[in-house]
């Protein structure tokens, strides 16, 4: 497989519709990353589930998530299924991000194609905050049926893809009735994106733009 290895991983935006998307869409790859990077800056912000239980939960998984990183977690409290109907609030929290964290060097954010309103409206909004930085857009499994075909793939350990799928069990105890948020979901999807990239497990992820420097 062809690599692709950043210059620098020493910051990291991590976007959410929804307390448990990132971890669900990009847990794996952000404990790989802060396992072989102590100290790194992680900047996260959700736009539901302030003030509710989920903010809990949300706090406790991002940090299991994120072992030795300097962790900032804001949560915003737009209705769940409602992200249009406060698109204001949503492009605010957004450009409030960019302040504090101007020049990340990785963003994670759900991809363009996914179908739920909400994942699908933060997406949009990330390239007219962020223009000219890598953006991984990461995907969630659900009843929908809109996983794509993504370009992108973290190769997982075994021990990554399970230590990934335990916290989501541990952390996120409100979710377990969903049907399809169980371990063999991710780690299903988790086997099938590694086979695609010629390892056990992986993560995948799609971007809008990525280019080369042959000359250098």
């Amino acid at each position: 497989m062809i690599g692709l290895r950043p210059a620098r991983r020493d910051t990291v935006v991590a976007l959410g519709a929804h307390c448990d998307d990132i971890a669900i869409g990009a847990g794996a790859s952000l404990l790989t990353l802060c396992r072989a990077r102590p100290g790194l800056r992680v900047d996260a912000l959700v736009l539901s589930g302030g003030g509710t239980e989920r903010e809990q939960e949300e706090r406790a998984a991002l940090t299991a998530f994120c072992p030795g990183a300097e962790l900032s977690l804001t949560l915003l409290k737009i209705p769940d299924g409602r992200l249009p109907a406060h698109w204001d609030e949503a492009k605010n929290a957004l450009e409030d991000l960019r302040r504090r964290a101007a020049n990340p060097d990785l963003i994670f954010a759900p991809w363009r194609g996914d179908a739920h309103q909400d994942h699908r409206g933060l997406a949009e909004l990330v390239p007219t905050v962020w223009r000219d930085h890598l953006t991984l857009g990461y995907e969630i499994v659900k009843w929908d049926g809109d996983l794509g075909r993504p370009a992108l793939h973290q190769p997982l350990s075994e021990e990554v893809a399970e230590a990934k799928v335990r916290l989501l069990a541990e952390h996120y105890p409100s979710q377990r009735h969903r049907p399809w948020y169980d371990r063999e979901a991710f780690l299903g999807l988790a086997r099938i994106r590694g086979i695609e990239c010629g390892a056990r497990y992986a993560e995948a992820f799609h971007t809008d733009k990525l280019t080369i420097d042959l000359g250098g």
